[in-house]
């Protein structure tokens, strides 16, 4: 019996490790003809279940006697886009920010980069002064 469930589990699982894999999670890059490129990003979620019998009883004569199933379920959300343009780096969310917290975090790089950039104009305008 534990063979016949091995064999129903394993068909199962490989039928899900077609559908998801990290192509499914990081999607294939899109180009526009700007040169803009789009990266999709999706959650993926997966459940599995599977279980069987042998229907063994005092009057049954047949011993090889099997019932088994399986199931198995695949979500896949997209959940943002990275977008490349220029040589900005945008993280672009499906789903609105459900908390503040959320919101700082993706403007961290934004913000980083300003600040950078406000350093780099104050170190040449104070260069620019002295010569």
């Amino acid at each position: 019996m534990s063979n016949k469930i091995d064999g129903l589990m394993d068909g199962a699982l490989n039928k899900i490790k077609e559908i998801v894999n990290a192509d499914t999670i990081i999607g294939k890059a899109i180009t526009t003809e700007e040169g803009t490129v789009v990266i999709p990003v999706s959650k993926v979620s997966y459940g599995f279940a599977s279980g069987g019998s042998d229907f063994s009883s005092k009057h049954s004569e047949n011993k090889d006697m099997f019932g088994g199933g399986n199931g198995a379920g695949v979500s896949i959300v997209p959940v943002a886009f990275l977008v490349i343009s220029g040589g900005d780096v945008k993280l672009l969310q499906v789903e609105s920010f459900s908390s503040s917290l959320d919101r700082i975090i993706a403007m961290t790089p934004e913000l980083v980069d300003k600040i950078v950039s406000a350093i780099k104009k104050r170190k040449k305008d104070g260069n620019s002064e002295k010569n």
